[in-house]
């Protein structure tokens, strides 16, 4: 069995001492509550003996925590993690599984304002409280900070479904060649990510899935939010003019060259705005567990979403 302490190092959780101790501090509570629920499901009623009796957790909450941050970071087997904490498998399964939802459940946080000061007590107190979970929150966060979102998607290579399954071509992506899952995400001017979806099967074409989110309708109860896209959104930007922003079009054949340079000049421009967008989805593959996933496809959803809401919380005064 390695030391807890050395395995609570930044190499293995990817996080540093201080976010993990906000993180103790902000789940521990609800991992207690919902520990207490599925007791009083399973005893039908409430406890009768006094608290604190009865058996130990082989592995406290701070293990867990570890155990599955380590997991998400470098995707190490459940058998591997459970000879380093000295514990059997199972254990390290059910902790994951516990850990990996209430990350996921916390949405991704939102940035400083510019020349805000806050001591750091308060800050941190901030950071629990205002998360943003929902595609209307990040709209509304926008519209009240006038900030500009990005917004892309990015696919994740996932295992073959098996031979007779249905829905099976549905995974299958066109543009990777690959069985994937796709995710859009937004991410506003300087790189940092403010919302996820819930994956949708890699077939889906991007705007599709932007649709299937409700972003029609953000865009019409936020009239004066602008979002970044590229290519992909056209169908978008000719929807909602002025507010889903695509690159120009390229002109004709035989147009003046003045006309090209202005276009390519316009192009350049458009680049450069989206591409922090892209910076953020390169934060999420630094995860291993997000550069190829090999476990069950329901499960990615929450792996992805534990992984964007620690990256935001990493990115919040970035």
């Amino acid at each position: 069995m390695v030391n807890r302490a050395v395995l609570a190092h930044r190499l293995f959780t990817g996080i540093s001492r201080r976010h993990l101790a906000c993180l103790i501090k902000e789940l521990a509570v609800s991992w207690q509550a919902g520990l207490e629920g599925r007791r009083h499901a399973v005893r039908g009623g409430a406890r009768k003996r006094a608290a604190g009796a009865g058996a130990r957790h082989q592995l406290v909450f701070v293990d867990r925590l570890v155990a599955t941050l380590i997991h998400l970071r470098h995707d190490l087997p459940h058998s591997v993690l459970g000879l380093l904490f000295g514990v059997d498998r199972s254990t390290i399964t059910r902790a994951i599984a516990e850990v990996r939802t209430l990350l996921a459940e916390r949405g991704c946080a939102v940035p400083d304002r510019p020349g805000l000061r806050l001591r750091l007590r308060l800050r941190l107190r901030l950071r629990l409280r205002l998360r943003l979970r929902t595609l209307t929150n990040v709209f509304a966060y926008a519209q009240a900070e006038g900030i500009e979102l990005r917004l892309d998607a990015t696919e994740i290579q996932v295992r073959r479904p098996p031979a007779g399954r249905g829905g099976r071509r549905a995974f299958v992506s066109g543009k990777k060649k690959q069985n994937t899952m796709k995710a859009t995400v937004i991410a506003d001017w300087r790189g940092r990510t403010l919302w996820t979806d819930a994956l949708r099967p890699g077939r889906m074409h991007d705007a599709t899935a932007a649709r299937n989110e409700g972003i029609a309708i953000c865009f019409q109860h936020f009239p004066d939010v602008e979002v970044l896209l590229d290519d992909g959104y056209l169908g978008l930007s000719r929807d909602h003019r002025g507010q889903a922003i695509t690159p120009p079009r390229k002109p004709r054949p035989g147009a003046l060259p003045g006309r090209v340079e202005q276009w390519e000049r316009d192009r350049h421009g458009h680049s450069s705005d989206r591409i922090t967008v892209e910076h953020a989805l390169a934060d999420h593959k630094r995860w291993k567990q997000l550069t190829r996933w090999t476990h069950r496809r329901d499960r990615l959803p929450d792996t992805y979403r534990a992984i964007v809401g620690l990256v935001s919380d990493r990115t919040i005064n970035a």
